[in-house]
């Protein structure tokens, strides 16, 4: 009975996506909107476009900061969006913003405020310091017009058009007369030791336009949906209605200033609306992710990468089968006992090899959580490529990977259970236990860690205390209880029944060569995984670090397919070598062997913050590997299990079909 409601419930999910799938459907947030005039607003359409703005980061530190943060032109907030559990986590902190926007209404130079700081007044030193490490660490402003990121576009090497969702808030010139970046564009930023405030943006804002019938609505008028928002930050001195022209005087900040100094800073835009009517609604992201520098090599790399490893693999699998098929032919031709001891090889060692590991119980949590990683990291790869994760579903990817991750305590506890009562263990409350604490606590310890740092630093990538209550509700309050009834189950099933019975004397390990001692083949077993991943991890360092957005889940989907191939075949490769050499200590190993790949991700991650980052200062820093060490760690958990299992079903196999006396 239990199968047939299983088995309806499955079909009805997969009629459900058909279905959605035929008739169409927006996920919440990501409907479009239609745009009118002022004045002509109806229930279909609205008139008043909404400028958002998000945190301040850089590439140089990983404190990001909120917008008010910093002083500039701000508005109420509390009409600010709610922020879904991933945006939070990240640190993602959206408000309104103080520039008012009517549709196909153009405005020139229009004056958002003005800021006056006297530098005998001591808050407002402290306020103008801190714009001036903002544009020394080349802090970026990250706006949003519905709900898609506001671009900065502008010409790189090989005259290439790049177009970055965030745009410098000032540039600094330093007292060599070199500037930043962000000041190199503008030949006027050139006094030495002085800071350059973008303090006017251009923002043109194109729209697909449609009359009537295209719309469905009862009258006559031009409707719209944007499209396309640019941005063009200048900075501008004593700018009025008529001098925002591009030959007006920068707004200069000497760094050296006097006591009696008053420095005047007003904000101003220019907002204007073009019809382009060659993009469409649907595809209008696509400006963003094709400016996206080395996208082809990345297209060529990766299919390169694949087909590599695919051969490889491929090569592997080949010599084992063909090898494996000869050991087992040889050993079920034996006929009398005598000529069973002449043999050497992995059969003499049936009677060891289901022998239990040391350090069992500690064995079978880390197989559990690295269960409950893999599932997740699956389950969320699967989604991305069906597009419900997409970039502009803003911090839907964590939200999900959480939420799953959560929620399947249930076959981490089954899993780790099962496994630890195959080894003979008896301390099932202890197993429990640590399945749901150790591993998440790990991380949860990590986090914190961090998180008490970017308090002290009053980042906005600071979880707010009501969220760490919430996740630590979701932690001990679905996640522990869901593992423990996942652990009923595994302990109420049947042992797991070995092919050939242990012996109870251990038999003795003849002495191992260099190549078929533990640790060498540890080392080797990570390089092949690693090797048909490192040019992803290269772009995904790239968008966690740099800003850059990602939105290859598919490739992506199909190297993470590739790397569960790879160590499956790597562990039971070395696996069997070690077989060969009647060393049957392959529990610990075999996790080991493909876990090793998060070593190599570590070391890679290292390279990337030598030779790609510019991150500076030792909270960054500290805060670089603190996130890395929860990456890897979770990585080695996953890869450990996938290689494990693999082992564990190959050692079954080959010893269910030989003959044994």
């Amino acid at each position: 009975m239990f199968e047939f409601y299983n088995q309806f419930f499955i079909t009805n999910i997969f009629l459900y996506f058909q279905i959605c799938c035929v008739l169409g459907f927006y996920l919440p947030g990501l409907a479009p909107v239609n745009y009118c005039e002022e004045g002509k607003a109806a229930e279909s359409c609205q008139s008043r476009v909404i400028l958002y703005v998000n945190r301040l980061n850089s590439e140089e530190a990983v404190i990001p900061y909120e917008y008010n943060h910093f002083d500039f032109c701000t508005a109420d907030e509390s009409d600010s969006p709610v922020e879904n559990l991933g945006q939070v986590v990240f640190g993602e902190r959206i408000r309104p913003s103080p520039y008012n926007i009517s549709f196909l209404k153009d405005v020139t130079c229009a004056t958002v405020c003005q800021k006056t700081y006297h530098l005998d007044n001591k808050e407002d030193v402290e306020k103008l310091n801190n714009l001036k490490k903002g544009m020394v660490k080349n802090y970026q402003h990250h706006w949003i017009v519905d709900n898609m990121p506001i671009t900065w576009c502008y010409l790189v090497e090989g005259n290439q058009h790049f177009c970055s969702t965030g745009f410098p808030m000032g540039c600094y010139v330093n007292s060599a007369g070199q500037p930043k970046d962000a000041c190199v564009m503008n030949n006027a930023f050139s006094k030495p030791d002085t800071f350059y405030i973008f303090n006017h943006v251009d923002i043109v804002i194109k729209y697909h336009s449609g009359e009537e019938e295209s719309w469905g609505v009862g009258f006559k008028d031009k409707r719209g949906r944007i499209v396309r928002v640019k941005v063009s930050p200048r900075s501008l001195k004593n700018q009025t209605e008529k001098n925002c022209a591009n030959d007006a005087l920068p707004m200069d900040i000497p760094n050296k200033l006097n006591s009696n100094d008053v420095i005047h800073i007003n904000y101003t835009y220019s907002i204007t609306f073009l019809k382009d009517n060659s993009v469409k609604w649907s595809s209008r992201w696509d400006y963003i992710l094709e400016s996206m520098p080395h996208t082809n090599i990345q297209w060529f790399s990766i299919v390169n990468s694949l087909v590599i490893v695919l051969f490889l693999t491929g090569m592997v699998a080949m010599i084992l089968l063909r090898t494996l098929h000869k050991d087992i032919a040889r050993y079920n031709q034996i006929d009398s006992a005598d000529e069973a001891q002449e043999e050497f090889g992995w059969k003499l060692v049936h009677g060891d090899v289901f022998r239990p590991p040391r350090k069992g119980m500690l064995l079978a949590v880390l197989l559990g959580s690295g269960v409950q990683v893999f599932f997740m990291a699956l389950i969320t790869l699967f989604f991305a490529c069906l597009g419900f994760l997409s970039p502009a579903n803003r911090g839907a990817l964590m939200t999900c990977s959480m939420v799953l991750y959560v929620c399947l305590g249930t076959p981490a506890g089954y899993v780790s259970a099962r496994m630890y009562k195959a080894f003979g263990g008896i301390k099932w409350k202890s197993n429990v236990l640590l399945t749901s604490v150790l591993c998440p606590g790990c991380v949860f310890i990590l986090f914190f860690i961090m998180n008490l740092m970017l308090w002290a630093k009053g980042s906005s990538a600071a979880t707010p205390f009501t969220t760490l209550i919430a996740l630590l509700s979701l932690w001990f309050g679905i996640s522990l209880p869901l593992t423990f009834v996942g652990a009923y189950f595994g302990f109420k099933k049947r042992v797991i029944e070995h092919p050939v019975r242990t012996n109870q004397i251990p038999r003795q390990i003849p002495e191992q060569s260099i190549y078929t001692q533990p640790i060498p083949g540890i080392i080797m077993g990570g390089i092949l995984p690693f090797g048909c991943i490192f040019i992803q991890l290269f772009f995904i360092l790239n968008s966690i670090w740099s800003s850059q957005v990602y939105y290859m889940f598919g490739f992506l989907f199909l190297v993470f397919i590739i790397l569960i191939i790879t160590c499956s075949e790597t562990t039971v490769l070395l696996c069997y070598f070690h077989l060969c050499a009647e060393d049957y200590h392959w529990w610990w190993r075999s996790f080991l062997t493909s876990g090793f790949t998060g070593f190599y991700l570590f070391v890679y991650c290292i390279h990337f913050f030598l030779t790609k980052l510019n991150i500076t200062g030792t909270a960054s820093t500290f805060l670089y590997f603190g996130y890395t060490l929860i990456m890897v760690f979770l990585f080695f958990l996953l890869t450990g299990s996938v290689g494990f299992f693999a082992c564990f079903w190959f050692v079954r196999k080959i010893y269910g079909v030989v003959k044994v006396d």
